[in-house]
């Protein structure tokens, strides 16, 4: 019923930008929080970046400064621009929201994207 379409993803070396997008679509009544997320290999999920439904936003401690939510209420879509782009950064990318369906005003669900894979060359 519901979908994240991701896409921005690819290849980079050091110090170049990316932007990253994503798109929720179907029985939505309203999108609450968004955000994004990592996997590297080898490693857990980690958290990059979410943004509330009055644009609050928190980051990483790895990407501040460097890294920029945002969001189109209009689109339902989330963005992360990523500038100066380190290695480190390499990974696979998810989205997720946090939606309130139609017909359900009175929950909450979480719903994760595809994952876009980012690669930094040095």
């Amino acid at each position: 019923q519901v979908q994240l379409v991701e896409s921005g993803g690819g290849l980079v070396q050091a110090g170049g930008s990316l932007r990253l997008s994503c798109r929720a679509s179907g029985g939505i009544f309203s999108i609450n929080s968004m955000g994004w997320y990592r996997q590297a290999p080898g490693k857990q999920r980690e958290l990059v970046a979410t943004i509330t439904s009055t644009r609050s936003t928190n980051y990483a401690d790895s990407v501040k400064g460097r890294f920029t939510i945002s969001r189109d209420n209009y689109k339902n879509t989330v963005y992360l621009q990523m500038d100066s782009l380190k290695p480190e950064d390499t990974a696979v990318y998810y989205c997720n929201t946090d939606v309130i369906l139609l017909g359900q005003p009175g929950r909450q669900y979480g719903y994760w994207g595809q994952g876009t894979q980012v690669t930094v060359s040095s």
